[in-house]
C-alpha cells in the first residue's frame, strides 16, 4: 500500500531551490496557480519504496512578512496546509542572507530539512560549514547538496522519506533574543493568548512578532475580529513602550535581533580554510553592469535573442502553417471541388485556421523561453534590472519591467508572460497594460502595404520609425498615468541581489521551457478557438441570397472566353473578389462596419476600413486580407493592386493615420487572452481592450483633424 505525504520547498531566489525541485521530482510536474492570484504553482512528486511524496515548490522569497503575494502565499500555505516537512533551501555560499528565512521558518515551529545547496560554490570560496553542529542549534537535519549536478538529492530523498514515514517531525529549537525584545513579545503572546482572538492554526508568540513587525496581513486579521481592536491597542501601547526605549521603529527592532542571532550563529559554524578564489562573478560585472558598456552588450545579447526567437523559429512556424493547410486542404475535400458549405468553411477557415493561429507562434515561445531560462540560469537577468532600473524608474516603472517592454516588440503575447518577473502587482498590471504599445511583428505587413504606397522611397524608413517611435511615448505617458491613478504607491526598493554566474543545467532550462510553453497552449489556445469561431460566424452569417449581380454566370462567361490565361485568371480573381466584397458588406462584421462608420469618419476611415479592423481584432496581419477582400482583389500580401486601390481611395494622411490606429488601438485576441490570464481577471483585459482603443481614437483624430487644417491651410 502507497503512503502519500506533502511537503513543499522554500527558499531565496537565486538560491538553487528550482534546481533540488527537479532533482526531486524529475518530470513529474504540472503548473498551475494559486487561487485568486497569477503567481505559480508547482507541484510535483517523487518515490521511495512504498512512499509517495508530493512536492511544492513555495514561490522563491527572502521573507514571510506580507509584503509581496509570493511571501503571502507562501507563508499561508504552510500555516493553513500544514505540511509535513518544509525543506529549506538555503545557498551554503550567501549563509547570512538565507539564513534570515530560515529563522522565520523556526519561529514559525515548522518542521524543517536544511538543504546546504551549492556547497561547492562555498568551499570554493574559502568556506567550511560546520553542519553537524548548525543541526543541533537549529534543531532540524541538515543535507548538503550540488543541485546543478545532482549530488546529494538521492540523500536528501531518504531523508525526507525518513523523516514523513517515522512521524519524528523535526521542529525546530524555539528562538530566544534578547530579552529587550522577548520580555515584551511574551507580554503581547500572554495578552493575545487570554484574549480568545488567536485564529485557528496560528502560534500566539508566533503572533505577537508579526505585531511588532506591523505585518499588515496580521494587523487586518485582528482588525475584524470583534475583540481584536483592544488587542491591538495593547499592542501599539507595548511596541511604543520598546520604541521610546531604543528610540527605533519595532520592525526595524525585530530585524536587527534576527540579524544578531544569525551573526552568532555563523561565527558558531562557520570556519574559514586557506582555500581562497577570485571572484570571477565580480570580474565580469566590472564589465557587464558598466555605466557605458553595459546597455550596448545588453542589446547585442537582446539582438541575439529576437534573432533566435523569430529567425530560427520561422522555418519551424513555415512548417507549422504548412502543415495546417495541408490539413485545411485534406478536410476540403471531403466535399466536391469549389462547393460551398457551412461546415467545411468552419471546420476549415474557423476551428483549423484559429488553432492554427495559435500553435504557429508555438516555435517564437519555446526559442523566447529557451533564451530567457539560459539568460536567468546564468544570473545575467538580473544584471539587466540592475542596469535599467534607473532608466525605468523615471517614468514610474520597475528596472525588471524593461524585458517585457523589449519582448514586445517582437509579440505582446510572451510579453505579458514576462512580466511574472515583477513581484509587486502594480508594476506587473502597469507593464501589461503597455506592453501592446510596443510596435509588434503583427503589425509590419499593414506599415509594409501602406508605406510603399504613400510616401516616396526616400521617406519610408522616416515614417517606419515615426510609428515605432509614437508606440514608445504613448507607453511612457500611459506608464506614468496609470502609476499616478490606478496602481499609485511607492517605487518598490531596489535592493538587488546579483547571484553568481552559473553554467545552466540542460535539465532545468528545458522544464522551464516546457512549462512555459505548454501553458501558453493550455490557456491561451482555447481562448483564442472560441473567439476564432466566433469571429467566422461574424464574417460569415447572415448570407446574401439575392446578389447584385450574377457573378457564377459572369465567370463562367471569362472561363469560356478567348483571354490569355494571365488576363482570364485576373478577371476571375476580381468577379469572385468583388462577389466576397458584396457577401462581406451584408454580413455581421460588414453591417457593423457601415455602423461604425458615423464615428470612424473623424479619423478619415469608411466602412471599409472598418470592416478590416473588425478581422485584425484577430491578428493584426488579418487587416490586409481583409482589405484585399473589401477591394475585391485576389491575392492581397503587398499586392501592387491593392495598393493601386488604396491609393485611389485615400491621401498620406488618411494612410498614416490607419497605421497609428493599428498601432495604439486594442491589440490582437492572442494579447486580451493572455492579459486575463495573466491579470486573472475579465475586467483588467476588457479595461485594456478599451482603453487602447479609447486612446487611438483619440489620438488619430487629433492627427487626422489636425492634418486637414494645415493641408486646408496650405
Amino acid at each position: 500500500m502507497v503512503t502519500a505525504f506533502k511537503i513543499v520547498l522554500a527558499g531565496n531566489p537565486n538560491s538553487g531551490k528550482t534546481t533540488i525541485f527537479n532533482g526531486l521530482t524529475g518530470a513529474r510536474q504540472h503548473v498551475g496557480n494559486y487561487p485568486g492570484v497569477t503567481v505559480e504553482k508547482i507541484v510535483g512528486s517523487f518515490r521511495v519504496d512504498d512512499c509517495r511524496i508530493e512536492v511544492t515548490d513555495l514561490p522563491g522569497t527572502y521573507s514571510l512578512t506580507a509584503n509581496s503575494p509570493e511571501e503571502l502565499i507562501a507563508r499561508n500555505v504552510i500555516i493553513t496546509e500544514k505540511p509535513e516537512v518544509v525543506v529549506n533551501i538555503i545557498d551554503a555560499s550567501n549563509l547570512e542572507r538565507n539564513l534570515f528565512l530560515t529563522l522565520q521558518f523556526m519561529e514559525l515551529g515548522v518542521p524543517m530539512v536544511l538543504v546546504l545547496n551549492m556547497i561547492d560554490n562555498a568551499r570554493d570560496n574559502g568556506i567550511e560549514i560546520d553542519t553537524a553542529r548548525l543541526s543541533r542549534l537549529f534543531g532540524a537535519p541538515v543535507v548538503c547538496t550540488v543541485g546543478s549536478k545532482g549530488q546529494g538529492i538521492a540523500e536528501l530523498k531518504k531523508v525526507i522519506a525518513g523523516l514523513v514515514q517515522s512521524g519524528r517531525k523535526s521542529v525546530p529549537k524555539k528562538v530566544e533574543y534578547a530579552d529587550e525584545l522577548m520580555l515584551p513579545v511574551r507580554e503581547l503572546s500572554r495578552i493575545l493568548t487570554g484574549s480568545g482572538e488567536i485564529p485557528e492554526g496560528y502560534d500566539a508568540a508566533w503572533l505577537a512578532i508579526k505585531l511588532f513587525e506591523k505585518d499588515k496581513e496580521i494587523v487586518e486579521l485582528f482588525a475584524s475580529g470583534p475583540g481584536g481592536r483592544a488587542v491591538l491597542d495593547q499592542a501599539d501601547a507595548l511596541m511604543e513602550r520598546l520604541e521610546s526605549e531604543f528610540d527605533e521603529p519595532s520592525e526595524i527592532l525585530v530585524t536587527e535581533h534576527r540579524y544578531g542571532f544569525i551573526a552568532g550563529t555563523c561565527r558558531e559554524i562557520v570556519r574559514p580554510t586557506l582555500r581562497k578564489r577570485r571572484d570571477i562573478s565580480e570580474a565580469v560585472d566590472s564589465i557587464v553592469t558598466h555605466r557605458i558598456l553595459g546597455i550596448p552588450l545588453f542589446l547585442g545579447l537582446m539582438y541575439g535573442v529576437f534573432y533566435l526567437t523569430f529567425a530560427v523559429g520561422d522555418p519551424f512556424m513555415g512548417w507549422i502553417e504548412a502543415g495546417f493547410g495541408g490539413l485545411g486542404n485534406f478536410v476540403s475535400s471531403w466535399w466536391p471541388p469549389g462547393s460551398e458549405n457551412a461546415l467545411k468553411s468552419l471546420l476549415v477557415d474557423g476551428i483549423i485556421a484559429g488553432v492554427g493561429g495559435v500553435i504557429v507562434f508555438l516555435p517564437n515561445i519555446i526559442f523566447l523561453f529557451l533564451a530567457i531560462a539560459i539568460l536567468e540560469a546564468t544570473g545575467y537577468m538580473a544584471r539587466v534590472a540592475f542596469i535599467m532600473d534607473r532608466l525605468m524608474n523615471k517614468i514610474g516603472l520597475h528596472g525588471k519591467s524593461f524585458i517585457p517592454m523589449l519582448i514586445g516588440f517582437g509579440c505582446s503575447v510572451p510579453a505579458i508572460m514576462a512580466t511574472r518577473t515583477l513581484s509587486l502587482r502594480r508594476d506587473r498590471m502597469t507593464t501589461m497594460l503597455v506592453v501592446p504599445l510596443m510596435s509588434c511583428g503583427a503589425r509590419v505587413p499593414i506599415y509594409a502595404l501602406i508605406i510603399p504606397a504613400f510616401f516616396p522611397a526616400r521617406w519610408e524608413a522616416a515614417v517606419m520609425w515615426s510609428v515605432y517611435i509614437i508606440g514608445i511615448i504613448a507607453a511612457v505617458i500611459c506608464a506614468k498615468l496609470l502609476r499616478s491613478t490606478l496602481f499609485r504607491g511607492e517605487n518598490e526598493p531596489f535592493v538587488l541581489e546579483l547571484p553568481p554566474y552559473r553554467i545552466p543545467t540542460v535539465k532545468s532550462v528545458c522544464l522551464h521551457m516546457w512549462e512555459r510553453s505548454l501553458l501558453y497552449l493550455q490557456k491561451a489556445g482555447t481562448l483564442i478557438l472560441a473567439a476564432s469561431v466566433i469571429l467566422w460566424i461574424m464574417t460569415n452569417y447572415p448570407q446574401k441570397k439575392n446578389l447584385s449581380r450574377n457573378y457564377a454566370a459572369e465567370i463562367a462567361a471569362v472561363e469560356q472566353s478567348r483571354l490569355k490565361a494571365e488576363p482570364k485568371t485576373a478577371a476571375i480573381k476580381a468577379l469572385r473578389g468583388k462577389k466576397m466584397a458584396e457577401e462581406l458588406s451584408y454580413t455581421c462584421a460588414g453591417r457593423i462596419g457601415h455602423a461604425l462608420e458615423p464615428v470612424l469618419r473623424p479619423m478619415g476611415f469608411d466602412w471599409k476600413i472598418g470592416t478590416a479592423l473588425i478581422g485584425a481584432f484577430a491578428a493584426k496581419e488579418v487587416f490586409v486580407a481583409q482589405l484585399g477582400i473589401v477591394y475585391a482583389v485576389g491575392e492581397t500580401d503587398e499586392s501592387e493592386t491593392l495598393r493601386k486601390k488604396l491609393q485611389e481611395n485615400y491621401t498620406a494622411l488618411q494612410a498614416y493615420c490607419i497605421m497609428l490606429f493599428c498601432l495604439l488601438s486594442a491589440p490582437c485576441m492572442a494579447t486580451i487572452a493572455v492579459t486575463r490570464r495573466e491579470s486573472n481577471s475579465w475586467f483588467w483585459a476588457l479595461f485594456q481592450l478599451a482603453g487602447l482603443t479609447v486612446l487611438a481614437y483619440i489620438v488619430t483624430a487629433i492627427v487626422y483633424q489636425t492634418g486637414l487644417l494645415f493641408s486646408g491651410a496650405v
